[in-house]
């Protein structure tokens, strides 16, 4: 294909020439779906149309890559602020992404940091006699300046069997109360878990803010974020055509408690479904939920905008 063909698409996330495949590092996306393991479409989605009022991506990992290509952080954050997506927060997931997480916010404004032990990483790690050291490791970072938010951590029933429950509690529980000591925001990654996490954040100590980050529940866990005060980040998956009850609770969800996010390179919008997600992709999500909820998008965008800066401050 010529460069021509590819126009639309940021120019960080066009292919790289045949036979290059440099990687920023190893944490690369499978280049299979996860049912059936056929192969997906790795190229990158065409710039969306911008936004008419700026908003900021609230969880994204730009340190974890799709395909053959090696996007920079400052492509990335191009490619973004081009269609009104004016900066983002990177989510760390173990103690090395974390690490990253904060020298990425360090060396960028538009950058904001947030650290935790994944989950599946907890129970993982649970088991080798290791979580401990890895929690004190993630508490030591908690005190930089750019850490905003302490997560993703939760529960994850769909990769972790019973054997790893326990853990995943434990785990919960302490980033939690880090979030509390730092005064940072907590992002929730809850799968698969809907009761057990809300027994957990009924019955703990919790931060000001709390995020359900990629929500998945339905109208009831809605009406429960609603009657807390807890936040709900949405992602692609709300715009995909059988998520009938997550966009109930779209439409239910107070508007003061809505963020957007990409969770990229993962759950990339309807009509993209499978393909590299990045943050410049937000745009097609935020008119989704504009539209669902019957709002002005230039409003909505607002509405968004302020949400954040509540959660997470000033960039």
């Amino acid at each position: 294909m010529s460069d021509s063909d590819f126009s639309a698409i940021p120019e960080g996330y066009r292919p790289l020439p045949e036979g290059d495949s440099t990687l920023l590092n190893d944490r690369t996306r499978s280049p299979k779906n996860e049912k059936g393991g056929n192969k997906r479409n790795t190229r990158y989605p065409d710039a969306p149309e911008p936004l008419p009022f700026p908003v900021i991506d609230n969880h994204t990992h730009l340190d974890f890559r799709d395909g053959s290509l090696n996007v920079t952080v400052q492509q990335a954050l191009d490619a973004a602020a081009a269609v009104g997506v004016e900066g983002l927060i990177q989510v760390g997931c173990d103690v090395e992404s974390s690490r990253f997480a904060v020298q990425a916010a360090k060396e960028y404004p538009n950058v904001l940091a947030a650290i935790a032990i994944h989950p599946n990483d907890a129970a993982r790690l649970a088991e080798a006699g290791e979580l401990q050291t890895a929690i004190e490791q993630i508490e030591a970072l908690a005190s930089e300046e750019r850490v905003r938010a302490i997560g993703e951590t939760g529960l994850d029933y769909f990769r972790t069997g019973e054997e790893g429950h326990q853990a995943q509690e434990d785990s919960f529980r302490e980033h939690l109360r880090i979030a509390v000591e730092h005064g940072n925001a907590v992002q929730i990654h809850d799968r698969d878990a809907h009761s057990d996490v809300v027994r957990v954040l009924k019955d703990a100590v919790l931060p000001e803010r709390v995020v359900f980050h990629c929500f998945s529940g339905d109208a009831e866990l809605a009406r429960i974020c609603n009657d807390n005060g807890w936040y709900m980040s949405f992602s692609g998956t709300v715009t995909f055509k059988n998520s009938i009850d997550l966009q109930e609770a779209l439409r239910l969800a107070d508007p003061q408690l809505l963020l957007v996010e990409t969770d990229a390179p993962f759950l990339t919008p309807h009509p993209f479904r499978g393909r590299p997600n990045a943050s410049y992709m937000i745009p097609y999500t935020t008119r989704f939920m504009a539209e669902a909820r019957a709002m002005d998008l230039a409003q909505f965008c607002e509405q968004i905008s302020q949400n954040t800066g509540a959660v997470y401050g000033e960039l």
